[in-house]
């Protein structure tokens, strides 16, 4: 994280109340399961896995597939003097024998997924990519812990519902590949200062005296902190009942140019700094929503999160496009792949920038 985020209070920002945290209760069951977390590097995976070493459980597992962020998290590990034996692995969800030989050798009983592609434009630019490891890598994932009896929880992301972009359209495929094998999903919404976010971005162009770029004036997300997103993947965790699809029960969202008014007053009190408009990105939505309007939700844990009903394919169908979608990325075939995806997401359609990509691909196939 950017040092100078560290001490802002984004509460101030949030203008409401922190999110519930999981109870004494729940936090003792988790501490005493073997968990296995996907993405462990990331911002959320690595706030995780020192949260969960805390619980002492009887081993922690962390499974990222970039070095350099292995590396930075084993030394945070280090410097915060985390207790409880931790597991190291280096690799991805593409590698289906070393999935099953880390449950093999370490019988994890709970599994924390967090390991996606999550930039948008840049997802549009590759979308095979995008599909090969949000939702190829759910299923090798998913079908591994399946095997060998551990539960799943996904962090998924509001850009899932009613997606405009690949990156959507690929995490409510991996919503679906979770369900349909009993495991449980939680939406969140922007993650305040987590790594690569809005807010990094802001903080980064204060430092260097330019205007803070905002892609519409219109442009609002919901908005969480780490701590917060943390609180929810264990609260989420815990419940009995594992088959569900949540959301962060966030009460309003909020335009980014708040959010770059907010960091600009706090981090540069005094200096003008003003706001360019840069226009929506491609696959970006003017608002994101947690569910669908006209979707059933009902709480689930006071505060904290609902339980959102939302339509899934049948298993049947989910599978034999899932089959279909591997062929296609086999072959590197977009159009075909494209065609899938839309088959399991129905209310997704491909962006023009992916469109182009896909007609281009044909062609070149053609020739």
């Amino acid at each position: 994280m950017i040092s100078s985020l560290k001490n802002l209070n984004w509460h101030n920002f949030l203008a409401r109340p922190r999110l519930p945290a999981p109870s004494a209760e729940a936090l003792d069951a988790l501490g005493r399961q073997t968990t296995l977390i996907t993405g462990a590097g990331g911002s959320i995976g690595s706030a995780l896995a020192l949260r969960l070493a805390a619980l002492r459980p009887p081993r922690l597992l962390l499974l990222e597939g970039s070095e350099s962020q292995l590396y930075h998290l084993e030394r945070e590990w280090a410097e915060a003097g985390a207790a409880g034996p931790m597991t190291a692995i280096l690799g991805d969800m593409a590698d289906r024998a070393l999935l099953d030989e880390v449950f093999a050798a370490h019988a994890p009983q709970l599994v924390f997924h967090a390991a996606a592609f999550k930039h948008v434009p840049l997802m549009e630019e590759h979308p095979l990519a995008a599909m090969a490891n949000n939702i190829l890598g759910a299923e090798n994932l998913v079908r591994a812990a399946d095997e060998h009896g551990a539960r799943v929880v996904l962090l998924s992301t509001d850009k899932a519902v009613e997606p405009s972009s690949v990156m959507g359209a690929t995490k409510r495929v991996a919503e679906q590949i979770v369900l349909s094998a009993g495991g449980t999903v939680l939406r969140l919404g922007n993650v305040l200062a987590s790594r690569d976010s809005v807010a990094e971005v802001f903080a980064e162009q204060i430092e260097r005296g330019r205007p803070l770029t905002v892609t519409d004036a219109e442009a609002r997300r919901y908005f969480l902190t780490v701590d917060e997103a943390v609180d929810l993947l264990l609260t989420a965790a815990a419940l009995p009942e594992a088959c569900c699809l949540l959301a962060s029960a966030l009460p309003a969202a909020h335009r980014i140019t708040e959010l770059a008014r907010f960091m600009a007053g706090e981090l540069a009190p005094g200096r003008e700094i003003s706001i360019a408009f840069t226009g929506l990105r491609p696959g970006d939505k003017e608002a994101e929503l947690l569910w669908p309007e006209g979707e059933s939700t009902w709480p689930v844990q006071a505060g904290a999160l609902v339980s959102v009903h939302s339509p899934s394919l049948p298993e049947d169908r989910l599978e034999r496009a899932l089959a279909g979608l591997r062929a296609a990325l086999a072959a590197r075939d977009l159009a075909s792949a494209l065609a899938q995806l839309c088959t399991l997401v129905p209310e997704y359609r491909p962006g023009p920038a992916v469109r182009v990509r896909a007609q281009q691909g044909a062609a070149e196939a053609r020739l």
